[in-house]
């Protein structure tokens, strides 16, 4: 009796976590691609295939790297990278208790919470001149690889780690999907192949997005 009570009491508790967790990924790429358009749009000559995103959150003006960056709303754009990794951050934290005790459930854990760090970093360290100058420049690339990387294999892993909160099946099933795609565009921007850089960039950072967006969404209508 006492257990029936204690299972009964925690449902909602658990629901209303789903549901923090949801709206909280659902904002996450909402502001993201908000703050991104703010700060192109701020971008003179600004390109969403030539340039990087980071470009973006770039203060300094002057040549870089072949690119003329002049970002003149640098600090939206990194206020959009940091949020965008403090919301998944929160959403990761409030659905950790329900997920199953299986490897996938650390492994996803793990590639979240490097997702997460690996945004910030990029918001926090931009991948300017000076840095590159005072040796800080690995900083902002390890975070843009540890966003791109542990936000697509969070995606592929969310598949079985994530099937003890009850999101559709086309949800899960949209996991691997999402991460494929993302590693596949990363695998592009390496070898600066077929499409440029700014395209191929977009598409390993948009397919964990997505991923993140629909997963949202599905936690919010989840019933457990």
């Amino acid at each position: 009796m006492t257990t029936q009570r204690a299972e009964t009491s925690g449902a909602p508790a658990e629901a209303h976590a789903r549901r923090w967790a949801g709206a909280l990924w659902v904002a996450a790429p909402v502001w993201y691609v908000l703050c991104e358009a703010i700060a192109a749009a701020s971008f003179p000559g600004y390109s969403y295939a030539t340039f990087y995103i980071s470009d973006l959150g770039v203060p300094e003006r002057g040549p870089f790297d072949g690119r003329l960056l002049d970002s003149q709303a640098h600090a939206v754009m990194n206020a959009g990278f940091i949020g965008a990794g403090l919301l998944f951050f929160l959403g990761i934290v409030a659905i950790a208790p329900q997920l199953g005790r299986g490897a996938s459930r650390w492994l996803w854990l793990g590639f979240g919470l490097l997702n997460a760090a690996g945004i910030v970093f990029v918001g926090l360290v931009p991948g300017s001149q000076t840095n590159a100058d005072n040796g800080l420049m690995a900083i902002h690339v390890g975070g843009a690889i540890a966003a791109i990387a542990g936000g697509n294999l969070a995606a592929i892993f969310a598949a079985r780690a994530l099937r003890p909160l009850g999101l559709p099946r086309w949800v899960l099933r949209a996991g691997p999907v999402l991460g494929a795609v993302g590693f596949g565009s990363a695998l592009l921007l390496i070898g600066h192949l077929i499409v440029p850089d700014g395209v191929s960039e977009r598409g390993a950072v948009y397919a964990f997005f997505a991923w993140q967006l629909l997963t949202g969404i599905g936690l919010l209508r989840s019933r457990g």
